[in-house]
């Protein structure tokens, strides 16, 4: 109990942020994902690096993490490592296995401070930094996520890890605990080696503006020489000077040598075992401002930045401020995940103009906007592309001479089409009416309109998109459905949509469809056949020529299922045609519609080589053979689950 006492307040702070993590991670608040790295400033520091070198955001990172790895960056310099002391889980662990070995009466391993294998061991923490900003910096995928005991556990093994390294992580983090105090911290943690760099401010600053420099007069220095000297020159400081002799920071720990009764209390509670009796003024690289030792002294001669008792409150509350300052900034800024041009001889870039599109939705993400980039840059005269995932927004750049807004929205158009409801067999034929819209630059975007359209529980089936300026949008519905012109404006400029989700409940999202107007003389009718095939994701693969079966007599085995037609299905027809395609005999694969307007999954065979029963086994295989280059065959858990045989037609 007295543990808790000692310190309650930074207590508070630890144990809260444990419970937080718990509760999320067990959806206790009715959370339908828990994001693990959704305030983690070391994941915005390799971030930003990221986007300083390359141009380009780490996938998946947000303006909030960035912030919060500039708002640490800031508090280390001008505060102290106050994220390490009341935020970190991993501290936080430290300390638990401390009082963990004191009650198994465990023996303490020392290594002195100072000594050879302190300094030795010192190294790992620099070293696995250079390690992580390297691989982070060339990929743009966070490394640490491979082994980082706090992601492993808060996704529960399910993130971006490598098992064997998070698994060797973990054991480091218990067994050193258990063992060693703050071994973690003091050894292993590259967030602490990177807070340390920081703290001898002026050795940090004096490298990135060295850099900047060389940079300016024309030198080609790569960042890996920045990195490299980074690493090497706080590895040296702190086992060579530990004190930072220019420290700016405006938060230490005082001793009043008039109060000292020299008992070193304070020395054993500190978990460092920093040597506060022989100084005034605490300046250790070590010292994370955690208040131990200010708890634990009965006389008082202990205290924050000679604040007294009101000092200890103190880096509670810049570290509130700091979170604070960090999450508004986080909210309200965004950098772009990719910022990239490429210029053709004799194009400048004063010659270029911009286009700004919005409403994008499956630009989310590193890797989309990459292939967003790919898309865009097919159109001639574009030259460059900025992403802001937040958000849904580019920007292109692109030379007037050559293309304009209109080409470029073209260019960067997928017509799609979604399936509002199926028809009933009663249903011969559909009416089909063309309205036009506008800001409907994305793909995804007709889904969402074609959600609008099912939530009205009306006779529309089926709607599609064609570029044209503006937009053309079919609509599929009822041949006795009433056209209704003021329910199709506000259908298609609703602004937000309650989209269904799997497992139940819904999401709100926010639309910007505007509507433009229903062209009156275009009213037709098609047949409910031709519609059924226009809206159903036909598949086929076919294996006839390679394999040398022209000219064989075939058969078809066919599935029928209404799931077929599903996007969780259909986007495993690429899986299902690649395992089918290495049994012998198999000549196509194909998903269609069959000759009752049932979606089939049909397998063309040459009944000589092979036969129903010999499909059927390889279809339920629980491990699939899986094609991907020449000598690359990879046994891989089955797709799909087949549940009822086919027949032979």
């Amino acid at each position: 109990m007295n543990y808790f006492k000692r310190n309650w307040l930074r207590r508070a702070f630890q144990f809260g942020i444990l419970a937080a993590i718990i509760l999320f991670f067990f959806k206790v608040f009715g959370n339908k994902s828990f994001d693990p790295e959704a305030y983690c400033p070391f994941g915005g520091l390799q971030t930003l690096a990221t986007y300083l070198t390359r141009g380009s955001m780490a996938c998946s990172m947000t303006m909030v993490q960035i912030m919060m790895g500039v708002l640490l960056t800031i508090g280390v310099i001008l505060f102290g490592k106050l994220f390490c002391s009341y935020l970190c889980p991993l501290g936080l662990v430290n300390e638990l296995f401390f009082k963990l070995r004191k009650a198994l009466k465990l023996k303490v391993l020392v290594i002195e401070n100072g000594s050879a294998a302190d300094k030795v061991l010192r190294a790992v923490k620099y070293i696995l930094l250079f390690t992580i900003f390297y691989m982070t910096l060339s990929s743009s995928e966070l490394f640490c996520k491979n082994f980082d005991p706090y992601y492993a556990f808060a996704t529960g093994f399910k993130g971006e890890l490598t098992a064997w390294m998070a698994c060797i992580s973990i054991g480091v983090l218990f067994l050193g605990s258990l063992l060693v105090d703050m071994f973690w911290c003091r050894y292993v943690c590259p967030l602490g080696a990177l807070s340390n760099i920081f703290k001898f401010t002026l050795m940090f600053v004096g490298l990135v503006l060295l850099y900047w420099i060389l940079i300016s007069v024309g030198l080609n220095i790569s960042w890996i020489w920045l990195l490299s000297a980074a690493v090497v020159l706080g590895y040296v400081l702190e086992i060579c000077v530990k004190h930072p002799k220019y420290n700016v920071a405006l938060l230490h720990i005082c001793k009043d040598s008039e109060k000292c009764n020299g008992c070193k209390v304070c020395i054993k509670k500190c978990p460092y075992h920093i040597d506060l009796h022989s100084v005034n003024k605490v300046t250790d690289i070590n010292c994370n401002l955690c208040g131990e030792c200010v708890a634990a002294c009965k006389t008082g001669a202990l205290s924050v930045t000679k604040c007294g008792k009101i000092g200890k409150f103190l880096p509670p509350v810049i570290t509130v401020l700091l979170f604070a300052i960090a999450l508004y900034l986080g909210g309200t800024m965004e950098l772009p995940t990719i910022d990239m041009k490429w210029l053709p001889e004799g194009v400048t870039e004063t010659q270029l103009k911009t286009v700004e599109l919005e409403g994008l939705r499956s630009v989310k993400c590193y890797g989309s906007s990459m292939a967003f980039k790919a898309q865009v840059s097919k159109v001639p005269g574009v030259y460059g592309v900025k992403t802001f995932v937040k958000h849904g927004k580019v920007v292109v750049y692109y030379n007037p001479q050559q293309t304009n807004e209109e080409k470029i929205q073209a260019g960067i158009f997928t017509p799609s089409k979604f399936r509002i409801m199926t028809p009933d067999s009663t249903v011969k034929k559909v009416k089909v009416i063309t309205i036009r819209t506008e800001n409907m630059h994305d793909k995804m975007d007709i889904n969402y309109l074609g959600l609008q359209f099912r939530a009205l529980g009306k006779q529309y089936y089926g709607i599609e998109s064609e570029y044209a300026c503006p937009i053309i949008v079919r609509l599929y519905m009822g041949v006795d459905e009433p056209v209704d012109e003021a329910m199709l404006k506000s259908t298609v400029e609703m602004k937000v949509l309650d989209m269904p989700q799997h497992g139940g409940g819904t999401r709100k999202v926010p639309c910007n469809f505007k509507y433009v107007s229903w062209e009156k003389n275009q009213i037709d009718t098609l047949e409910i056949r031709p519609y059924l095939e226009k809206m159903f994701p036909a598949f086929k693969a076919s294996f006839t020529k390679k394999k040398g079966y022209e000219g064989k007599e075939t058969a078809v085995y066919e599935i029928v299922n209404e799931t077929f037609e599903k996007p969780i299905f259909t986007r495993n027809m690429p899986f299902i045609s690649n395992h089918m395609s290495q049994q012998k005999g198999v000549a196509e694969v194909k998903l269609e519609l069959n000759e009752q307007n049932q979606p089939a999954l049909r397998i063309v065979f040459v009944p000589e080589l092979t036969n129903a029963d010999a499909l059927w086994s390889a279809l339920t295989l629980e491990t699939w053979k899986i094609f991907y280059k020449e000598g690359d065959i990879r046994d891989t858990p089955a797709k799909w689950k087949f549940e009822t045989p086919g027949v032979v037609k």
